[in-house]
């Protein structure tokens, strides 16, 4: 009897799209066609939202009982479109314009015409919209099934956020997707993986309150954030996102990206290194969440000799890890919880004074918790990572005190190999290192040591250890499974066990000899 075939699993939308979108490439650089790519979900983005203002408008009007020949002037009012945060989209910007001469070969001109006309009309947009879609080496039949494809993505009136929910998701998978296709050393930099961002968000418990990203990438610490309110019943207006990028293109595509998500976020007038041209040097925020570029090397300038940021001592100018570490805890407020990732050459570098600095944050009762990552968790590189988090007030900012002691948890065996060069940790996984977090750090929380996973270290204990934070050293190997077996039987049956090998091993010897005489 034949054996049943097995059922291939069901492609979501988003995996559908992108395949379609991908076949679509040609010959263009991963790293180019994402901006060509996630350009066009954006702007049928805007038109979507203007198109269903547009809608409501006119069923409000008709119900007023303003006459048809009248309804035009009204229905192309742009305050009414900006009163209820709706972009206003000119007519040759609009969706269903762009997608009628789709098929005609000046369609990259009509699409950089709509990116100027609407940046011209939103000034929160000038500057951020992608252009060149009328470049000589972009095919433009392509592009116009490129159109086609986006604009088969429609309204899902189920969704609470409408189309731009389902916009929204398609970006951040295209972003992540584009993330794993990029090459070279600054591949995927942009882009966070979503279990990482999922693992910090879920330890934070980002209810409400100020959240600063000064390394914000594409916006997936902030969108996490948002989700994680969501989830918990809360308002995306429970939390103000505050953010800085430094690649021009990178923060465009932040910008797009909350955008989409509803997000009002505080990204700066512009891209700018968070170091020397820090865009919000008075804020103190309630959680900082990040993941800086690892082990960068020439981030130093003349100007941040003596900075004030420097507090527990001038960072390495060849590594700007401490860097990161010390502007966090510059921008936190009194009561605020950073958390981040860093190398793992962090928890215990002693280059350059990296050293006498981990120590100075640990006898200042900063440090609250260490979590060893498992390694390939990364498209742009395969380096082990540590998840950080420092924290103000731990004599009870909410929680109970946990001076004196810092938290940590080994979880480099958690996760799943998705392919072959990249590991995601699942829900089970985060659920596990977050409620071990919790447990810890909340009031009748429960929490007890787990060798081989966890462990509440005194500062004496880490003393011991001149400081270094490998969580490695501090949780000691796992228990062995339980084992009835008597040890006198044990060795016996082991003995005899090993006995049985060694004469396996020399038939296979003779074996091999027989064969090799029979050759000469």
């Amino acid at each position: 009897m034949a054996r049943a075939a097995k059922p291939k699993p069901q492609k979501t939308l988003e995996q559908t799209l992108w395949e379609a979108a991908d076949k679509l490439r040609g010959n263009q650089e991963p790293s180019e066609y994402k901006h060509v790519v996630l350009g066009l979900v954006f702007l049928k983005y805007i038109s979507d939202r203007f198109e269903e203002r547009r809608a409501t408008l006119e069923a409000e009007l008709a119900a007023e009982g303003i006459k048809p020949e009248r309804l035009p002037d009204f229905l192309e009012d742009r305050d009414e479109y900006t009163s209820h945060n709706v972009f206003w989209v000119p007519e040759l910007a609009r969706w269903g314009y762009i997608q009628s001469v789709a098929k005609q070969p000046e369609i990259g001109q009509q699409i950089d015409q709509a990116m100027d006309l609407i940046e011209k009309e939103n000034p929160s947009l000038r500057g951020v919209l992608p252009r060149n879609y009328g470049r000589d080496g972009l095919d433009k039949r392509r592009l116009g099934e490129l159109v086609d494809l986006i604009g088969s993505i429609g309204f899902t009136e189920t969704d609470d956020h409408g189309a731009d929910d389902v916009l929204g998701r398609v970006y951040e998978y295209f972003l992540g997707q584009f993330a794993g296709k990029e090459t070279g050393k600054d591949a995927g930099a942009f882009y966070t993986p979503r279990s990482v961002v999922k693992t910090l968000v879920e330890m934070l418990e980002p209810y409400q309150g100020r959240v600063y990203d000064p390394a914000a990438g594409s916006g997936g610490m902030f969108v996490q954030s948002a989700e994680f309110v969501k989830a918990h019943g809360g308002k995306r207006t429970d939390i103000s996102v505050y953010g800085q990028e430094f690649t021009d293109t990178t923060w465009k595509l932040a910008k797009m990206n909350l955008a989409l998500r509803g997000i009002e976020a505080d990204m700066g007038p512009r891209s700018a290194d968070s170091f020397t041209d820090d865009l919000h040097p008075d804020l103190r925020a309630d959680f900082v969440i990040a993941n800086p570029p690892f082990n960068v090397s020439d981030w130093w300038d003349a100007k941040l000799e003596g900075d004030p940021r420097w507090q527990y001592g001038t960072p390495p100018q060849g590594n700007a890890n401490f860097a990161w570490v010390q502007h966090f805890i510059h921008h936190l407020s009194p009561r605020g919880t950073a958390g981040f990732v860093l190398a793992n050459g962090s928890l215990s570098s002693k280059t350059g004074g990296e050293g006498e600095i981990r120590r100075k944050l640990v006898e200042a009762d900063l440090v609250d918790c260490i979590v060893a990552m498992p390694d390939k968790l990364f498209f742009n590189t395969g380096i082990p990572v540590s998840l950080w988090f420092v924290s103000k007030a731990r004599h009870g900012n909410g929680h109970r005190e946990r001076r004196g002691e810092v938290l940590f948890i080994d979880a480099r065996k958690l996760g799943t190999m998705e392919s072959r060069r990249l590991r995601v940790l699942t829900d089970d996984d985060i659920a596990k290192i977050a409620g071990t977090y919790h447990s810890w750090r909340n009031h009748d929380g429960g929490y007890e040591d787990l060798p081989g996973f966890a462990k509440a270290a005194s500062l004496e204990e880490i003393a011991k250890h001149d400081y270094v934070l490998t969580p490695g050293r501090y949780v000691g190997a796992a228990e062995a499974e339980a084992d009835d077996e008597p040890i006198d039987e044990k060795i016996e049956r082991l003995t005899k066990e090993l006995f049985a090998e060694f004469e396996r091993g020399r038939e296979l010897e003779d074996e091999v000899r027989r064969r090799l005489g029979v050759l000469e």
